[in-house]
């Protein structure tokens, strides 16, 4: 069967690739080996969030006097939960299943892997195979949690993002490891349902710690006023889990001291490391670095034909990321002159509350560079949207560069601030400058109001501090 394109892999970065390339008249066909939107869709961004609202809704529920709403007693179901984000995430991917037959993309079933001549071979759960050819071929294939070697994933004790989010019973004490966006998200998701949640972080930031150092020390504090244990700057040295529980030994990288604790349960969240094994890139000579793809700027890699893109390739490992990757990738392919993507404004979402956003340079990034910067930070207890709505943790933090005006970075914790997020990403491509910003007159009241308000601090006219 001859196809124009054949893509391995139906994620963020597959399958609108697979879209745009049918939308520009191309002959498509996906290959996936286990659900339709891939890690994203049924393991990954929907399920957690649809987790996250979850827990945001029982919180909000504890707290209902605050508001001057009385109601009973209340518990967290947590198969209830775990059930409704299986079913939110079924339904997305019966979604793009939807759309795959609305643009007459093939979907094949199988484990794809790279073959001379520019071939797909396809391998479905009986284990016959099947040859299919296009003389474009996308590698599409993601990534998984990653193990460490003193942290070998066992999916009972030891476990991954994937189990973490399908557990039988709500443990009552558990260890996270890694204090990322992924680890960060289910500490919440587990504390505000009651469970006792310790965080161990192998940097000295605390949580989050490649975020702004403003917005890694806030995260931490509310966390920790919500209970949850957080040790930065420390080291796991070993999980016995012969026992009954699991037996954590850490070392605090400073004074050298090891310690041990007892949970349920440890979460690792060490990061992503990307499905580039077994598919053939060898055999076709297909230049790696670290396991990860060589690509140039339009996805290409060193044999021609075959491209690469998402997380098997450098970079942010986000499925926005992967999702611009694949449509600039086709539209190059079709002969289109894409503009290459400006890795420097990407944002960056976390989503446990208060949320956490950012593009651009941090501030110790801007001075790193040789910039003299104009700073503006407002925060979020003198916004009146925020306490209206009983949301005053956090800020926004804005840096510009003091000759330019350029706008060099932001970052914001607090409600809604992973969709306030998009205004930057805006400005910043449109270049607007810090007096652009300034003059460009925001709702009231509104959250994003702090947009405007940390740039007015930035220039010394700032209103309500």
């Amino acid at each position: 069967m001859n196809f124009d394109l054949i893509i391995i892999g139906s994620g963020p970065g597959g399958y609108p690739a697979a879209i745009r390339a049918s939308q520009l008249g191309m002959k498509v066909a996906i290959v996936e080996r286990e659900n339709l939107g891939g890690i994203c869709l049924n393991w990954g961004c929907i399920p957690t969030k649809a987790l996250l609202k979850s827990a945001q809704v029982f919180n909000y529920i504890q707290h209902a006097e605050d508001y001057g709403i009385k109601v009973g007693s209340n518990k967290a179901d947590f198969k209830g939960m775990i059930s409704r984000s299986r079913g939110v995430a079924d339904g997305m991917s019966k979604g793009v299943n939807f759309l795959m037959k609305k643009n007459k993309i093939t979907i094949i079933e199988g484990e794809g892997k790279l073959s001379r001549g520019k071939k797909v071979v396809v391998t479905d759960a009986d284990g016959k195979k099947k040859e299919y050819t296009a003389p474009n071929i996308i590698v599409a294939t993601g990534g998984r949690a990653k193990e460490l070697p003193n942290l070998p994933i066992d999916g009972k004790k030891i476990i991954g993002y994937r189990q973490a989010m399908t557990l039988d019973k709500q443990p009552k004490k558990m260890v996270v490891v890694g204090a990322g966006a992924i680890g960060v998200e289910f500490a919440y998701f587990y504390n505000s349902i009651g469970t006792e949640v310790t965080v161990i972080e192998f940097m000295d930031q605390g949580l989050l710690p490649r975020e702004d150092k403003d917005v890694s020390k806030e995260i931490t504090k509310v966390f920790k006023k919500a209970g949850v244990n957080v040790l930065a700057n420390t080291a796991v040295q070993t999980v016995d889990t012969k026992g009954k529980q699991c037996k954590v030994t850490y070392q605090d990288r400073k004074t050298g001291k090891e310690e041990t604790m007892t949970c349920d349960v440890v979460l690792s969240a060490a990061g992503v490391t990307p499905n580039t094994e077994n598919i053939g890139l060898e055999s076709l000579g297909i230049k790696t670095d670290r396991g990860l793809i060589e690509v140039d700027e339009f996805y290409r890699t060193s044999v021609s034909g075959i491209y690469a893109i998402g997380d098997v390739v450098k970079g942010a490992a986000l499925a926005h990321v992967a999702t611009a990757e694949g449509i600039l990738c086709v539209e190059k392919m079709a002969g289109h002159s894409p503009e290459p993507i400006d890795y420097n404004n990407i944002p960056s979402c976390t989503y446990c509350d208060p949320e956490v956003s950012s593009v651009g340079m941090t501030e110790a990034a801007a001075k790193e560079a040789g910039y003299e910067i104009k700073l503006g930070k407002f925060p979020f207890s003198a916004s009146g949207k925020a306490s209206a709505a009983g949301a005053k943790a956090g800020f926004v933090k804005v840096i510009y560069d003091a000759k330019y005006g350029e706008l060099l970075g932001a970052h914001m914790v607090g409600a809604n601030v992973t969709e306030m997020i998009a205004e930057i990403v805006a400005a910043r491509k449109l270049e607007t400058t810090g007096h652009e910003m300034l003059k460009a007159i925001h709702p009231h009241p509104t959250m994003s109001e702090a947009v405007m308000e940390a740039t007015a601090q930035a220039y010394g006219e700032v209103i309500h501090l």
